[in-house]
């Protein structure tokens, strides 16, 4: 009798454990697909604002009501081949003209002001025109990116957007 009793009191935790780790499974796999996501930076296009091996976190939800503006930093996929995940700063908004002349990136003629670049551009690029639902971005790490200027699909279009990067949590924490 007491070993029933013991046999069932193990299967009634069990099962009651088991609804709480099935929950928490639903729950981040409900929050991982339609909320944020993680990544990790697995190259240096983007320092000094964010390191090699840096893990984020990404709104999903940043653009739904919104528009990309210049200087957001975006999680996307490659407009090349539609798979891989890439990380670049928005530079040219949708019916801009870009290029970059002499060390410097102009936007419609006028030269872009960058406090988070630490190095002139070493070529020449463009102009390119940006087309409507498209934005054409950068790594920080400006000679060390494979970024818009030497894609194929040199634009990234709005439904290759993963969403905005809004925080570093490792190895610091920090907004971005």
């Amino acid at each position: 009798m007491k070993r029933k009793k013991k046999l069932k009191k193990i299967l009634y935790e069990i099962l009651d454990w088991s609804k709480v780790i099935l929950t928490a499974l639903i729950l981040s796999f409900v929050v991982g697909h339609t909320l944020v996501a993680n990544a990790q930076v697995p190259t240096g296009s983007m320092e000094t604002t964010i390191m090699k091996g840096s893990r984020i976190i990404i709104n999903r939800l940043s653009y739904v009501n919104a528009e990309p503006e210049r200087g957001d930093i975006i999680a996307f996929y490659f407009p090349d081949d539609g798979k891989s995940l890439y990380l670049k700063r928005i530079i040219g908004l949708p019916g801009e003209t870009i290029e970059g002349i002499d060390g410097m990136v102009y936007i419609d003629g006028e030269p872009l002001v960058e406090d988070y670049v630490r190095e002139e551009i070493r070529e020449d690029f463009g102009p390119y025109v940006v087309p409507e639902d498209s934005w054409f971005v950068m790594g920080d790490n400006r000679n060390n990116s494979l970024d818009s200027r030497y894609w194929n699909d040199k634009f990234v279009e709005k439904d290759e957007i993963v969403g905005k990067a809004e925080v570093e949590y490792f190895p610091e924490f920090k907004r971005l």
